[in-house]
C-alpha cells in the first residue's frame, strides 16, 4: 500500500528519513487505544450518516481482526508505514479493501495520536494509583507492628530526638498520599477528548464529538481545536508528578540503604531483594533500593526532556512532538516496576528493634528533654539550652550518656535537677511526652494509623 499522505510527492522517502521519521518502534504501545478510538470514531461516523452502517460494521470487524492478528503476532508492523495509525490503516486495507480508507474521514493523525495518549495515560495513572496504594498498605502494616519501637530521629544525618519507628514510616505514607492526590487530580486534565479537532481547525463534516466522548469515557471535550492537537500539558504534568513520587521513593530507598548498613544495622532486607558480590562472598548489597534511587534521575530526565522539547514550539502540531512518547512510556514502566517491588520489600523487611533502642539509649538525642525539664523547673529556655549543652559536653568527655550521669554530676550544671530527671529523659518517656497532634507519642501514632487506615478504606 502506498504512503497514506503520498499523493503530493514525486520521490520515494529517503531510507534514513524513513527510519528517523518512523515512530512505530515505540508507539505500537498505543495499539489498544488506537483501535478503541477508531471504533468509537467509526460508530460516530455511521450515526452522523458520514459512512453507512454496513461500512461501519465492516470497518469495525476489520479493526478487531487486525487487533487480534497484531496481538497474536500473525502480522507485523512496518517502518514504511511510520506510526501505529498508518500501520493499522494499512493492515485494515489488507483485511477489508478500499472501504478502510473511509475510517480516516473527519480526523487527522494529530487529533488521533493525542486521543490515544489521553486514553493510554488515563489507564496507566489509574493502575499506578492502585500500586501506590499497595505501598501505603505495606507501610501501614509495618507501622502498626512498631508503634512502640524506638529509634533515633535525625536532622543533618545527626541524631536529633528519639521517635517511634511507626512515626518515621508513616511520614512516607503521607508523602505517598499527596502523590495519590496529585495523580487523582491530574485525571481532570487527562480525561479530555481531543478527537474531532482534526489537524488544526476542526472538520467540515457534521460530527458528534459528545458521542465519541461518551463512548470513550471522557469527561470533557477540548473547546479549542488548536489547543487540542498541540496540548501536551497532561504528559508534562504526569512526568512532574512521577518525578515527585520517585523523589519520595528515592528518599525512602536511601534510608533503607543506610539502615541496612553494618554501621547502623537497624533493618535487614530480605534476601529476595538483595544481591551479592562476584568477588566478596560476605556481601549482601541493597541493590534494589539503590536502583530505585538511581532510576529517579531517569524520570527527572524525561520531564526535563519534554519541557525542553515543548518550550519553543509554535502552534499547533510539530514533528518535535513525536518526542513526547518514549519518555512517557519509560516513566510508566519505571514507576510500575518501582512500586511493584517496593511494597513486598517493605513487608518482608526485618526490623532490628534492639539495635534501634540501644542507639537511642546510648546517645544524646534526649538532650532537648533535659532542657525542657529545666524549663519546667523555672529556668529560661536559653539558659536551659546552654546548661544542657555543657552537660552533654561533659558526658562526652566522660564517655557517658546523660542517663549515666549521677545527680552529683548534674549539680555541677544546675541545682534544680532531682531524681525525676532520669524518668524524664528515658527514651520511652521522651517519645511519649510528644503527645500533641502530629507528634511521635504512641497515642498520636495510633491516631495517625487510624487516619491512614480510614483513607485506605475510603479509597478502596
Amino acid at each position: 500500500m502506498a504512503k497514506l499522505w503520498g499523493g503530493r510527492f514525486t520521490k520515494n522517502t529517503n531510507e534514513l528519513v524513513e527510519q528517523m521519521n518512523a515512530s512505530i518502534t515505540f508507539d505500537q504501545k498505543l495499539l489498544d487505544e488506537d483501535i478503541q478510538g477508531s471504533i468509537a470514531h467509526v460508530n460516530m461516523l455511521a450515526r452522523c450518516g458520514i459512512v453507512t452502517e454496513g461500512e461501519s460494521e465492516k470497518i469495525k470487524d476489520g479493526l478487531k481482526k487486525v487487533h487480534q492478528k497484531l496481538n497474536d503476532g500473525e502480522v507485523s508492523y512496518s517502518i514504511a508505514h511510520e506510526d501505529i495509525h498508518m500501520n493499522i490503516e494499512s493492515l485494515l486495507h489488507d483485511e477489508i479493501g478500499p472501504v478502510a480508507g473511509k475510517l480516516h474521514t473527519a480526523r487527522s493523525r494529530n487529533d488521533q495520536v493525542a486521543t490515544d495518549m489521553h486514553l493510554y495515560l488515563k489507564k496507566q495513572v489509574q493502575h499506578l494509583m492502585g500500586l501506590l496504594k499497595s505501598v501505603q498498605e505495606a507501610i501501614v502494616k509495618q507501622a502498626s507492628e512498631h508503634v512502640n519501637t524506638i529509634l533515633p530521629g535525625y536532622t543533618h544525618l545527626q541524631r536529633a530526638q528519639p521517635v517511634s519507628f511507626a512515626h518515621h514510616l508513616l511520614a512516607y505514607f503521607w508523602m505517598f498520599q499527596r502523590d495519590l492526590e496529585r495523580m487523582a487530580d491530574s485525571l481532570k486534565r487527562i480525561n479530555i477528548l481531543p478527537l474531532g479537532a482534526g489537524a488544526i481547525a476542526g472538520t467540515t463534516f457534521p460530527i458528534d464529538r459528545e458521542m465519541v466522548a461518551e463512548e470513550l469515557g471522557f469527561d470533557a471535550i477540548y473547546p479549542n481545536s488548536m489547543d487540542a492537537v498541540s496540548d501536551r500539558d497532561f504528559i508534562v504534568e504526569f512526568l512532574s508528578h512521577a518525578s515527585i513520587l520517585m523523589m519520595h521513593i528515592s528518599r525512602l530507598s536511601e534510608e533503607l540503604i543506610i539502615w541496612s548498613s553494618q554501621e547502623f544495622q537497624f533493618v535487614e532486607l530480605d534476601d529476595a531483594f538483595c544481591t551479592g558480590s562476584s568477588m566478596m562472598p560476605q556481601k549482601k548489597n541493597p541493590d534494589i533500593p539503590e536502583l530505585l534511587r538511581g532510576k529517579t534521575g531517569r524520570v527527572y530526565g524525561h520531564l526535563m526532556g519534554l519541557l525542553t522539547t515543548l518550550k519553543g514550539l509554535p502552534l499547533t502540531y510539530n514533528k518535535d512532538m513525536q518526542e513526547d512518547k518514549e519518555g512517557m512510556f519509560d516513566t510508566v514502566e519505571t514507576l510500575t516496576m518501582a512500586l511493584e517491588v517496593l511494597a513486598p520489600m517493605l513487608l518482608t523487611m526485618e526490623v532490628k528493634k534492639e539495635n534501634m533502642y540501644q542507639a537511642v539509649r546510648n546517645d544524646y538525642s534526649n538532650a532537648t528533654d533535659l532542657a525542657d525539664y529545666l524549663v519546667r523547673k523555672g529556668t529560661p529556655f536559653r539558659e536551659a539550652h546552654e546548661i544542657t549543652g555543657k552537660a552533654v559536653l561533659y558526658a562526652i568527655q566522660k564517655q557517658k550518656s546523660l542517663l549515666d550521669l549521677s545527680l552529683e554530676e548534674y549539680y555541677q550544671f544546675s541545682n534544680l535537677v532531682d531524681n525525676d530527671i532520669y524518668a524524664a529523659i528515658e527514651p520511652e518517656q521522651v517519645v511519649a511526652a510528644r503527645n500533641n497532634m502530629g507528634g511521635t507519642s504512641q497515642e498520636q501514632v495510633k491516631k495517625q494509623l487510624e487516619m491512614a487506615e480510614q483513607i485506605l478504606n475510603e479509597d478502596g
